[in-house]
């Protein structure tokens, strides 16, 4: 998948599930774009089939999951696995909400990226995510 040089990082951010909390999704979304970034913002109620097929329709660097139901160990490996099967292999999946320590870093072992918890610095993100793109996509 070729990329174009020196565009902005394109970002889908989403909350996935049954969860209508999305203050913090909307919180990201809005910092991300404040820092440069092209934001996709899929709102409530999405699924993983949906998110996947979205990212790859906008053609985006990264997914950014809001998560706080608890639902996080079904949808990010359903995530990935859906991105495998699409070969979206080059695409950063990273979130955050309520995950236990033990959790993130069994996702991570799946091929999530970092995961963030509540109250985490949106400039923490932003650099996270800046440095990933720049690292795996050809910026």
């Amino acid at each position: 998948m070729s990329k174009e040089f020196n565009r902005p990082i394109r970002v889908l951010v989403a909350k996935v599930g049954l969860d209508g909390h999305d203050r913090g999704a909307r919180i990201i979304a809005t910092s991300l774009r404040d820092a440069g970034m092209e934001v996709i913002y899929t709102g409530l109620r999405q699924t993983p089939e949906m998110v996947v097929n979205t990212a790859l329709q906008e053609d985006v660097d990264a997914i950014g999951i809001s998560i706080l139901s608890g639902a996080h160990m079904t949808v990010f490996p359903k995530i990935i696995n859906l991105m495998k099967e699409k070969e979206l292999d080059d695409v950063l999946v990273t979130g955050g909400g309520i995950i236990p320590e033990s959790d993130m870093k069994e996702l991570q072992g799946l091929g999530v990226g970092e995961l963030f918890p509540p109250g985490t610095s949106t400039g923490d993100i932003v650099k996270y995510i800046t440095g990933w793109v720049h690292q795996h996509r050809n910026f």
